[in-house]
């Protein structure tokens, strides 16, 4: 009888052994937000730091990891991240926007807890408060792919992070009084790559090396608050490789512009004279061209970087055009072992089309962003935490804008602006730039097809010259002056989820609306239950919580 219990108990023990092996791994970080000093462009001015960084920490993840982020506010101002491109699924409140989560007060933290899941790629992080943003408080994201998942091209000798931006030299509180006064930004003062620029005197130290012969990695974001930027590098042209989650065709490129929120990854061959070569980032569609350039240096190279620098392209017709040359690898195995080409996004049927009409005009004597006549204002109370208490009713209405808003938009309101959709419906979104500045929209806890740019503007006819076999899915676009862009996707990923302009001072202004998407079978098949450790505020703060769901 004791040799039956001692087999049993070994068994248990095995197959516990084997549940713990079998979970996806775990990444713990634990993250300090201060203030600090930093020189972005040469100058020291207040920053916010990361653990002591400027940029903050890079997360190195592999697809279905766990992330487990605790970031203390060590800030005298409420405070949250968001994940950039990660998309959550079922779970909207690890989403870091004051749409979903009360803010981190100073002198407390919460910890983030979110799944990277199948989105192979290059992505960012930043502070989503106030104008955090334009101080710092920002890092690199990579989810790499399984063991078991290829990727469509032979292993990099290394792999290198580029986290290039605009910079204003006036501080974030600076800039967030002039927003608040009702005055426009203007032009930024400078740009950088990696929170550095390099002087040009020759004793300027590397941002990155390679060998002679090597291929390497390059993942580049537009950390920016407002600026397209073109990224260039000496000598050495680059073969795109992935685009915010997706293997593209790897066309070879001289240049690429990466408009604000953007990222994508390059493989560069060091396969020129052995020396240093600059990395180039340049301002786009600004009266005035901004330059910013970093060190590559060769191993054992001899020689300092030519100070010829390569070009940068003339206007946004160069940059539509070589929008259209980007293209889903439509035989790339995607995070799971079958085909990004399998799923057939174009012989779907459109169930509704939303446009999205950005304008700007004056609320008050100030200067308000608006989509379809209605700037977007924060309430006390998170829109997903007064859905989930059933208190909806007394913070925002649904649907409060028309699907195709009219020819002429006279008069700005101001209001919380939130879309319901039918979960797992097909929908077609139109971005309707009636401006003459460029546009960057981004939308959280999903990709979509990216299948048209087109200057003018938009009718049902222009559905003809839609990309409808392998435009790159991804989570944010661009928008070109007096244009429009249009994006397919099935809204499939239960939550609230934040649509918003990645141009900051248009996105604190009220340039962004929330999309709510709910099971009516209130399933955890759909849907995670509310975390433990979630913050409460607003109305919601003493109320008591409300069933779980349940499978």
């Amino acid at each position: 009888m004791s040799g039956l219990m001692l087999i049993l108990s070994l068994c248990l023990w095995a197959g516990s052994m084997f549940m713990v092996r079998g979970e996806d791994p775990y990444i713990f970080l634990t993250w300090n937000i201060t203030y600090g000093t930093i020189s972005p462009l040469g100058v020291p001015q207040q920053g916010i730091l990361i653990n002591g960084q400027f940029p903050g920490p890079n997360i190195n993840s592999t697809s279905n990891n766990n992330v487990v982020v605790n970031v203390f506010n060590n800030l005298d101002e409420p405070f949250l991240l968001t994940w950039n491109g990660v998309q959550h699924r079922k779970n909207s409140w690890q989403d870091g926007v004051l749409g979903t989560n009360c803010p981190i007060h100073p002198g407390k933290n919460y910890t983030y807890h979110f799944q990277v899941k199948d989105q192979i790629g290059s992505y960012m992080y930043y502070p989503s408060t106030a104008m955090h943003k334009a101080a710092g408080g920002f890092g690199a994201l990579r989810i790499n792919s399984r063991l078991l998942i290829p990727v469509p091209y032979i292993d990099p000798a290394d792999e290198y992070d580029i986290l290039a931006g605009d910079w204003f030299s006036k501080g974030h509180t600076t800039l967030k009084k002039m927003l608040d006064g009702g005055r426009n930004l203007g032009r930024c003062d400078g740009v950088h790559i990696n929170g550095k620029v390099a002087k040009g005197d020759g004793k300027d130290e590397p941002l990155f090396t390679m060998e002679s012969g090597k291929t390497y990695k390059y993942r580049i974001c537009n950390t920016g608050i407002k600026t397209s930027l073109n990224i260039r590098f000496q000598g050495h042209p680059m073969k795109l490789v992935e685009m915010e989650g997706s293997h593209t065709v790897q066309n070879v490129y001289e240049s690429l512009d990466a408009h604000v929120g953007q990222c994508f990854s390059v493989l560069v061959t060091a396969n020129q004279e052995p020396k240093d070569y600059y990395i180039v980032a340049s301002t786009r569609f600004t009266r005035r061209v901004v330059t910013a350039t970093g060190i590559i240096r060769y191993t054992n190279g001899k020689g300092p970087a030519s100070p010829e620098l390569p070009p940068a392209p003339v206007g946004w017709a160069w940059s539509l055009n070589q929008f259209r040359t980007f293209r889903w690898n439509l035989t790339a195995s995607a995070a799971r072992p079958n085909p990004q080409g399998s799923y057939h996004y174009g012989s779907i049927n459109i169930t509704r089309t939303i446009k999205l009409a950005n304008t700007a005009g004056k609320v008050d004597g100030k200067l308000r962003y608006a989509i379809n006549g209605v700037s977007y204002v924060d309430p006390p109370t998170p829109l997903k935490l007064a859905e989930y208490y059933s208190v909806a009713d007394k913070v925002f209405k649904y649907d409060n804008i028309a699907d195709d808003p009219p020819a002429k938009i006279s008069e700005i309101t101001l209001n919380p602006i939130v879309l319901n959709l039918t979960h797992r419906t097909f929908i077609e979104i139109i971005f309707e730039n009636r401006e003459t500045s460029i546009q960057s929209w981004h939308l959280s806890g999903y990709s979509f097809f990216a299948v048209a740019i087109e200057a003018g503007t938009w009718t049902p006819e222009k559905r003809k010259n839609y990309n409808l076999l392998d435009a790159v899915s991804r989570h944010t676009t661009q928008v070109f002056p007096n244009s429009w862009a249009a994006i397919l996707l099935t809204f499939d990923n239960c939550g609230m989820w934040n649509i918003r302009s990645e141009i900051w001072d248009r996105h604190y202004l009220g340039q962004q609306l929330y999309v709510s998407v709910l099971s009516p079978e209130r399933s955890l098949r759909d849907e995670y239950n509310i975390p433990d450790n979630v913050q409460l505020c607003g109305i919601v703060e003493s109320m008591p919580k409300p069933p779980p769901y349940s499978i």
